[in-house]
């Protein structure tokens, strides 16, 4: 399953601010391609294409198309529309494919060549249906982009007969390619020879195979409707057996076979169920991504919304996944349809950073980490990562067997004024100590929680030798107790020493004599007795 060597995106980009600088020195008038002139435009396209294949087939083979020949292609295919020509066009044409942008986005730069490579393919589509591709400048064409609904950058729409679908499928040429053939009317692509057959499979890395000896029938009707259902899978159909053991090798002589081919060493899986859509959606939910997927920009919606719920992540940088990856996989392989495995450089910090920052680590070596997503729990692995300790770490997250991890920051060496506790110390120091503690709870970002921390300190130095008492702060954002479940910061608690299962909350609002009264109330003999019983705040 090789692939064609895409054009430069560095070249496309260079592509598309040419044409939005000749776009925007140019009227909005006769020199802009209207929806009546597109007909003739791709025709004269045809034309001139069919004129370079003689030549070059005279010439006596293919050379590679120059920059400039690129350019012209590029402009030619992309519509620019504006304030003046965006509903005559998207009103005049049966499906219009649309890219909202912004000139100073940088994600609107990132997805430019990847559109202009899929208005290539998009020109060449098969069948009666074309699609009309097209740009907008959504800041500077304010009143189109509000007519046609673009809101943020960059924006996909595609229209029908006038109506707009919002854009649902990945970012790569293939994607939005596929996307808009499933959404335009062509959700299979029908293979009907050996070289049709070699050649789509040199473009695709994944696809699901559909073997029907007519293509009809109630299993045919469940197929057409995954397929339209579907938005990330381009489904291909073939009614030869030899034409489809090229996309899927030994299959055995059968009316009809369903099969899913992926560019990776679990390379082909067969499909057992009955044919029926639900299923058939179930079979590539589960099944559509390589035993280990390695987290990217691009993917990374796709694998967060997987539906698989136990998943485990491996953070390791390129160099050392090359050693792992193969006992990673054998590990993959036998939790199949149970457990998903990503893989994520550390190195890629806005892929990396999020997770790291739950867990509180900053890996000096290949980690692994994990998530129950049935019960909301999150996983380490403390062992050496090697294939008998993964296996055990995963047979325990699937068994529900594992302990759940709880971030912590190192415990402190030395003892402040105002006592620091940590995840591991909370226990210790907290629930299971006999003296009264008072508790701050804070982050770094919180705005109030300085004031209220200098409150504190007045309190502990107050205070300071008064027996049985103790004043402690954590930092919420760091450190996790499952029996600390705060979401409003600061906050502050007090656990007195007979009945630490029922913490009194004190208003962060109080001045420090409120605050010191209370205390004082709550250390009177007897107090700890009533403690429990007592609800209100200062």
């Amino acid at each position: 399953m090789s692939k064609s060597k895409p054009i430069s995106t560095s070249l496309l980009l260079l592509i598309f601010f040419t044409i939005s600088s000749i776009s925007s020195t140019t009227p909005q008038n006769a020199d802009t391609p209207a929806a009546d002139d597109l007909e003739e435009l791709l025709a004269l396209d045809r034309e001139i294409d069919e004129q370079e294949e003689q030549e070059t087939h005279n010439k006596g083979g293919p050379t590679p198309p120059s920059e400039s020949e690129i350019l012209r292609r590029a402009q030619k295919l992309v519509i620019e529309l504006s304030n003046d020509n965006a509903r005559r066009v998207v009103e005049g044409n049966p499906f219009v494919l649309l890219l909202g942008y912004a000139p100073w986005c940088p994600r609107s730069a990132e997805l430019m060549p990847r559109f202009a490579e899929a208005a290539m393919d998009l020109k060449g589509m098969d069948g009666d249906r074309v699609v009309v591709v097209a740009k907008l400048d959504a800041e500077r064409h304010t009143k189109a982009a509000e007519q046609l609904g673009v809101r943020g950058f960059p924006s996909l729409l595609l229209f029908v007969n006038g109506s707009s679908i919002l854009y649902s499928g990945g970012f790569s040429r293939e994607e939005i390619v596929m996307w808009t053939r499933k959404k335009t009317g062509y959700p299979v692509i029908r293979l009907t020879s050996h070289a049709m057959a070699e050649e789509f499979c040199s473009k695709h890395d994944i696809y699901l195979l559909g073997l029907f000896e007519d293509f009809k029938g109630p299993d045919y009707d469940e197929f057409l409707k995954a397929a339209t259902a579907d938005n990330e899978i381009q489904f291909v159909e073939a009614s030869n057996l030899d034409v489809a053991e090229v996309l899927f090798p030994n299959i055995k002589p059968q009316k009809q076979f369903l099969g899913l081919a992926k560019n990776e060493p679990e390379r082909f899986i067969k499909f057992e169920e009955t044919f029926e859509e639900a299923k058939i959606l179930h079979f590539i939910q589960y099944n559509k991504f390589p035993l280990v997927t390695t987290l990217t920009e691009l993917n990374s919606a796709r694998v967060y919304s997987t539906p698989i719920k136990l998943q485990v992540y491996v953070f390791a940088e390129n160099d050392d996944l090359k050693s792992l990856l193969d006992p990673i996989r054998d590990v993959a392989r036998k939790y199949k349809e149970k457990i998903m495995f990503v893989h994520v450089d550390p190195t890629e910090d806005s892929l990396a950073k999020p997770f790291l920052t739950l867990y509180g680590l900053e890996p000096e070596k290949p980690l692994v980490t994990a998530f129950d997503n049935r019960v909301g729990s999150k996983h380490l692995l403390e062992s050496d990562l090697t294939p008998n300790n993964l296996e055990e770490f995963c047979s325990g997250l699937l068994g529900g067997n594992l302990s759940p991890y709880y971030k912590s920051e190192p415990i402190p060496e030395t003892k402040e004024v105002v006592q620091k506790i940590v995840g591991r110390t909370f226990d210790a120091l907290v629930l299971d100590s006999s003296d009264n503690i008072f508790l701050e709870v804070y982050t770094p970002w919180c705005i109030d929680c300085e004031a209220t921390s200098k409150q504190v300190a007045k309190l502990a130095k107050h205070f300071k030798g008064m027996e049985n008492l103790i004043f402690a702060r954590i930092d919420a954002s760091a450190n996790e107790h499952p029996k600390l479940q705060i979401d409003n910061y600061p906050t502050l608690l007090f656990y007195p020493s007979g009945d630490k299962s029922n913490p009194v909350k004190v208003s962060k609002k109080s001045g420090l004599k409120d605050m010191a009264k209370f205390i004082k109330t709550k250390l009177k003999p007897g107090a700890e007795k009533n403690a429990s019983t007592e609800k209100d705040e200062l």
